[in-house]
């Protein structure tokens, strides 16, 4: 039997069900989800390798309208996912109507020369003669490769969604290493988890102000011994981080250090900070420093 192997990006407006599906696809945790717009801020790679085929997914972040250069460059790394793959999924909220933000995203799609699969998720809310009106009307947007309906969440039709994608890949090498997951570092993994307590327990204007970053990681023994700093815009957001005498702050790293066990099968010690810096997300300097590196656009 031929081996297939191939990219493919996902994309879609911000809380589409993005990450959940490449959870989902990949039948593990390597993207964050929260139900705060614009939880993905890098692309990430999710890797599902089989005995015959290796697909890689670029989970992309939301494209949306950006308020800050933070936002034009997950803007631009959701663009430039799209170079070079051999397929693109646009998955899109079923239980939604055809919106700006969706056509602006179809717009996009249309530039390149590559398959667009349409992924209508949240079909379990959707009773039959809905989802059968949403998707006639997406039919008249666009000449999609396919329409797959699915439940990202309840892992809906899931095996068919992959058994059709292998129709768009050729015959070709194993990129990656059977079992790896990610391509992404130990420490990026490890932020992410940590921005997705402050996602889960915070309200208002946090969510998209925070940033984290680990300082330091070192193996002590039967530890894992990690230090964080999260990072806000302003003072007033610095005090609900850490909460009334310590409480918000020892509550995210409680839910961090929990799933951070369990990802690393060790003891971890995790001791969180928290700095003021003042419009990071304005800042290209700091943003490269926090791992939000402005993306190169090609050309073409």
């Amino acid at each position: 039997m031929a081996f297939k192997s191939g990219f493919v990006a996902i994309v879609g407006r911000p809380n589409a069900g993005k990450s959940t599906l490449l959870n989902t696809l990949l039948d593990q945790k390597v993207a964050i989800v929260s139900d705060k717009p614009q939880t993905t801020r890098n692309a990430i790679r999710g890797i599902l390798t089989r005995d015959d085929f290796q697909i890689i997914f670029i989970d992309t972040p939301g494209i949306h309208k950006p308020k800050h250069k933070l936002g034009r460059n997950m803007n631009k790394e959701s663009y430039a996912s799209l170079s070079g793959v051999d397929a693109a999924y646009l998955i899109v909220d079923g239980t939604e109507a055809i919106g700006s933000g969706d056509r602006f995203v179809l717009d996009i799609l249309k530039t390149h020369k590559i398959p667009v699969l349409l992924i209508l998720n949240k079909i379990d809310l959707l009773p039959k003669e809905k989802l059968l009106d949403h998707l006639d009307r997406w039919n008249q947007e666009f000449d999609f490769a396919e329409v797959i309906p699915v439940s990202a969440l309840k892992q809906r039709n899931i095996d068919r969604l992959l058994k059709v994608t292998l129709d768009y890949l050729e015959e070709g090498v194993m990129y990656y290493p059977e079992g790896q997951k990610s391509d992404y570092p130990q420490q990026f993994i490890i932020s992410e988890i940590i921005r997705e307590k402050v996602l889960k327990l915070t309200e208002q204007e946090i969510p998209h102000s925070v940033a984290v970053v680990v300082e330091s990681m070192t193996q002590k023994k039967d530890k894992l011994v990690i230090q964080a700093i999260i990072v806000v815009e302003r003072d007033s957001q610095k005090g609900m981080i850490i909460g009334k005498q310590g409480a918000m702050i020892k509550h995210i790293g409680q839910l961090a250090r929990e799933e951070l066990e369990m990802i690393t099968q060790t003891s971890v010690y995790l001791e969180l900070f928290v700095r003021v810096e003042k419009n990071w997300r304005d800042r290209q300097t700091l943003l490269s420093k926090l791992g939000y590196v402005e993306p190169v656009m090609d050309d073409d």
